[in-house]
């Protein structure tokens, strides 16, 4: 009886520590896959055709252009950018890079529901992809724009991924930020931020519906 009791108590005390040792590998497991990045500009100019060669305008065969064909701030954007399966919720203050617009039609081309905030002011300067990306056509439906028409400027700087990851930080989507200044973003699929950010943009979606603009004359 006495040494069936302490066979018990050791099967018991193995089983609570597996159970235990279990646990502790699953949360490390799921802290080595959580994204947590940062990337600081100015980037280099690099050779990102590889990633974007799906859109159909990079050549078939390796880019032969003189850049450099390396990792950098710009291609660690754009490849977790191109990361989305099913929608890309964008809001941008400035957006004139080519290559940033090029991912974001990409996406669209995908079937990934792409919807953009953007400044009033700013969308109408020259070189801004805002135009271009209303103008791309899939299946009759362009990319979802929607402005401020308030006095300040729409500020904000962050993109949420299949609302589970938020992509956020100084940058502006302009060459002159990306290749120039000294800008930040930072990467993260912690769902407090992630999910605080998709309620922002919610709420700066619905505040932007077109049927509640007043400045458009017939």
């Amino acid at each position: 009886m006495r040494g069936g009791w302490w066979r018990a108590l050791l099967a018991a005390l193995l089983g609570v520590a597996a159970e235990a040792l279990a646990g502790w590998l699953l949360r490390r497991r799921r802290e080595g896959s959580a994204v947590r990045e940062a990337l600081f500009f100015p980037s280099r100019a690099t050779c990102v055709e590889a990633l974007l060669a799906e859109e159909g305008l990079a050549p078939p065969r390796p880019c032969a252009c003189p850049l450099p064909h390396q990792e950098s701030p710009l291609s660690r954007l754009l490849a977790r950018l191109l990361s989305a399966r099913s929608s890309l919720d964008l809001c941008v203050f400035a957006f004139s890079s080519p290559q940033l617009r090029r991912a974001v039609v990409l996406l669209h081309q995908r079937r990934v529901r792409v919807r953009v905030v953007t400044d009033a002011d700013y969308m109408a300067l020259k070189g801004s992809q805002i135009g271009i990306l209303r103008e791309v056509v899939l299946l009759f439906i362009g990319i979802q724009v929607r402005h401020d028409q308030e006095t300040g400027y729409m500020h904000n700087k962050f993109v949420i991924i299949d609302k589970k990851v938020l992509i956020t930080g100084s940058l502006n989507w302009t060459t002159q930020a990306i290749q120039n200044n000294r800008e930040n973003v930072v990467i993260t699929d912690d769902k407090v931020f992630v999910n605080i950010f998709l309620a922002e943009f919610e709420k700066i979606w619905e505040d932007y519906n077109p049927t509640n603009y007043t400045f458009f004359t017939n």
